[in-house]
């Protein structure tokens, strides 16, 4: 398929199920990925965005509904669809006992590509992830960062439409992820299109266009990070860390003062006030006197839309 052939929206789902021993994991979900944007899945354990990226690549087959993948029906078109893709999965599943280079030639050649020809191709690949100063060196011998910046390089062998990245830094340092970070924004400006799932909300922050939150196989909401913190939270959220009573006194700020609240979550003793107008809210609640041991009015952010939609705090569950 000539690129020009391509769509505007790279991938469509329509009612996209995935059953395992009768249980739906994904539920009769809806959403498309645009030509060229960054699309970031974001959900806690069991919420079926893996899930919902290996029926995209072809790992896991659709069990009802319509999965269209650059014009091409998912289930009937996977051998054709795969020449267009790149994907980095959560597991590292490159060769130890390969040097970097033999790595990337092993994996052209999948692609029937022949490294006397496309040589050049490769290492340009590989100077741009800061890995051709490294390529006799033994992937058993190498860092997290660059193990997880090889396999980016190696998807790019097939020059691909799509890119798909699953949990692309997970157990990675600051350091490497940001480095990580600066060559996926070089590859947006690429025009080449990225489906991303993380579970780090800066990442979803820094990298996505739009973000799509699922919970429990569903859809709970989905959009530009800044339109899903502003629908949801509001530009600014007070903290309490209540003393006693957190149940009573959520009842007594919310019922008190309605018309200046967007939303509360109350998680152990903290109690979250999600508002408009922060200064106004702070005040309000201080003249209440309620027993806090601290509090906090800071801006509102992708963790908070999280939190709010799905009552879980992403840092503290397990990723699939």
């Amino acid at each position: 398929m000539p690129e020009t052939s391509f769509p505007d929206k790279i991938v469509v789902a329509r009612d996209l199920i995935k059953r395992y021993n009768g249980k739906a994991v994904v539920n009769a979900v809806n959403f498309h990925v645009h030509r060229g944007e960054c699309f970031g899945i974001l959900g806690p354990n069991g919420a079926g965005k893996t899930t919902t990226v290996k029926m995209i690549y072809g790992l896991s087959p659709i069990s009802a509904g319509e999965l269209i993948i650059l014009d091409m029906d998912a289930n009937r078109c996977s051998r054709e669809i795969r020449k267009h893709l790149g994907v980095v999965s959560q597991d590292n599943n490159l060769d130890p006992d390969l040097t970097i280079w033999e790595n990337m030639v092993m994996f052209a050649r999948y692609y029937g590509l022949q490294p006397d020809r496309t040589g050049e191709h490769l290492g340009r690949l590989l100077a741009f992830m800061d890995l051709a100063d490294r390529s006799d060196t033994k992937v058993e011998t190498l860092s997290g960062g660059m193990k997880r910046r090889l396999a980016i390089a190696r998807s790019l062998i097939n020059n691909p439409t799509l890119l798909i990245l699953d949990e692309p830094t997970t157990g990675l340092d600051p350091q490497a992820r940001h480095l990580v970070w600066q060559q996926l924004r070089a590859i947006k400006k690429q025009q080449i299109t990225i489906l991303l799932t993380t579970h780090y909300l800066e990442e979803a922050t820094q990298l996505c266009d739009r973000i799509m939150i699922m919970d429990q196989g569903h859809i709970l909401d989905e959009g530009t990070p800044e339109n899903l913190v502003s629908k949801h939270v509001g530009p600014a959220v007070l903290e309490l860390g209540l003393k006693g009573e957190p149940v009573s006194w959520e009842k007594r700020i919310t019922t008190s003062y309605p018309q200046l609240l967007k939303g509360s979550w109350l998680l152990g003793n903290t109690l979250y006030l999600y508002t408009d107008n922060g200064s106004r809210l702070l005040q309000e609640v201080q003249n209440m006197e309620p027993p806090c041991y601290y509090h906090n009015l800071r801006a509102t952010n992708l963790e908070d839309v999280f939190l709010k939609l799905t009552g879980k705090d992403l840092k503290n569950v397990d990723v699939v």
